[in-house]
């Protein structure tokens, strides 16, 4: 198998995954003070929480219009975010925000939010191309909404 991601109707779902997409929902939503009172109306330990919630994903029902948001570790090397920006360039991925912390030890930590909505290919052949640019030592999914 090629790729590292699936896609699975809803209601095929594990009941776990189910309650980690409620819950971070709750949470985005603003209507509770804490991830404690979210999982709590859904019913969900923190440790199953914590364990899924940086791997489920929910997909608008508008796939070409999604918001990802990647982060990267990067060594400190000159034109690495050219480079990475270069990529969504030439796919027409629109780049909504970037956040970048001075390197430390010569390696920085990154996150960039896209909008994916002109954009045919997969992400993972997006975080594929991004992972061959010299100096990109990771490339993660944070989010996808």
């Amino acid at each position: 198998m090629d790729s590292s991601y699936i896609m699975v109707d809803y209601n095929m779902a594990p009941d776990v995954f189910k309650r980690v997409i409620m819950t971070k929902k709750l949470i985005d939503s603003g209507k509770y003070r804490s991830v404690n009172e979210a999982l709590i109306q859904t019913k969900l330990s923190r440790t199953a929480f914590y364990k899924y919630k940086n791997h489920i994903f929910s997909c608008s029902d508008n796939i070409s219009d999604n918001i990802a948001t990647l982060a990267f570790t990067l060594d400190d090397v000159t034109g690495i975010l050219s480079e990475i920006l270069s990529v969504f360039a030439k796919k027409e991925i629109s780049v909504l925000t970037i956040n970048q912390n001075i390197p430390v030890n010569g390696v920085a930590n990154m996150t960039i939010s896209l909008r994916l909505k002109y954009n045919s290919e997969g992400m993972e052949k997006i975080m594929s191309d991004l992972k061959k640019i010299n100096g990109v030592n990771k490339v993660d999914l944070l989010a996808m909404a």
